[in-house]
């Protein structure tokens, strides 16, 4: 296992780089000047070249990359063009709505779709299969852009239930929090859910068809402990993939999200910093969210240890 992780953590490590590289270089592929956009066409001439030496923008793009390279090693992104402000701190502020948000819609897709994906498979072509499928084909055809604009408009402006945009710190306020977050959640786990869905579906069908299901059927064991004790257990591993990687693209496809409910997360900061120029936000964004989702894709692969103890790390 120690021999594993020490591989796992030299590809991340290796991946990081190279997607710094890519970062770095595509920000600079940008139009326009962020000096200029900044300060101004009319700003100091002394100020406009303080600030591009603070950028690295008065020396060589690969010599000043090395530079930056250090700084991040050393936990310094830079400092935002916009603000001034420290690029770790905006972030770490930015973070917890976007982990907020993601946690909560992958546990709402989880819990939605495990059941509905284990009555589909134990009661196929049935109308519970038939309704299940039907949810999973709403879930994959609505936009998320779309889904959030007529949840707004049922549970906010016709309803009145829950408030149609805004964020709350859940560590001050855990309620509010949660009653801010449960819209946009339920936006995300939608989609996320019906994917999901369609995964535990196909896994059940695969497994319940196997001889040692009818084995343990015909020495008496009731069908409940078969299909949630020994069919489920031996279908997790392609599910347990899918959640992973969908738990990635959560991250990404919280962008729109944020947006639409005015939530101040990190992939909102990173599109506004894209269209101010604000290079070292892009960076820092991309490389936090590039090692967001690496570990989580670790984590998956050391939880099919757990789910299959024939798995061996090597």
């Amino acid at each position: 296992m120690g021999r594993y992780l020490l591989q796992r953590l030299s590809g991340m490590a290796l991946m990081l780089l190279l997607i710094s590289v890519v970062s770095y270089s595509m920000v600079r592929l940008l139009p326009g000047d962020p000096v200029v956009a900044m300060l101004g066409e009319q700003g100091d001439p002394h100020v406009v070249a303080r600030v591009r030496a603070d950028l690295g923008l008065d020396q060589p793009a690969p010599l000043y990359f090395f530079v930056w390279v250090g700084r991040v090693l050393r936990g310094d992104f830079g400092r935002s063009i916009q603000s001034n402000k420290p690029v770790i701190e905006l972030m770490r502020d930015r973070l917890v709505p976007t982990l907020e948000l993601s946690l909560m819609a992958a546990a709402l897709a989880v819990v939605i779709a495990l059941p509905l994906g284990i009555a589909a498979a134990v009661w196929r072509s049935s109308p519970t299969d038939l309704g299940a499928s039907a949810f999973a084909m709403v879930g994959l055809s609505i936009p998320n852009f779309c889904l959030g604009l007529v949840l707004i408009l049922l549970f906010s402006v016709s309803l009145h239930w829950l408030p149609p945009s805004g964020w709350r710190d859940p560590f001050r306020d855990p309620v509010a929090s949660l009653r801010y977050m449960l819209l946009p959640a339920l936006t995300l786990a939608l989609g996320f859910g019906a994917t999901i869905m369609r995964q535990v579906r196909t896994s059940m069908l695969n497994v319940l068809r196997q001889d040692y299901l009818r084995t343990a059927r015909a020495k008496g064991l009731g069908e409940r402990p078969v299909t949630l004790r020994h069919a489920l257990r031996n279908a997790l591993i392609p599910i347990v993939t899918v959640i992973g990687l969908m738990v990635g693209r959560l991250l990404g496809g919280a962008v729109v999200v944020e947006t639409i409910f005015a939530i101040p997360g990190i992939g909102r900061m990173g599109v506004d910093a894209i269209f101010s120029r604000d290079y070292p936000i892009v960076q820092g964004v991309v490389l936090m969210i590039a090692a967001i989702v690496l570990v989580i894709n670790l984590i998956v692969d050391l939880v099919y240890g757990w789910v299959d103890p024939r798995i061996r790390y090597t």
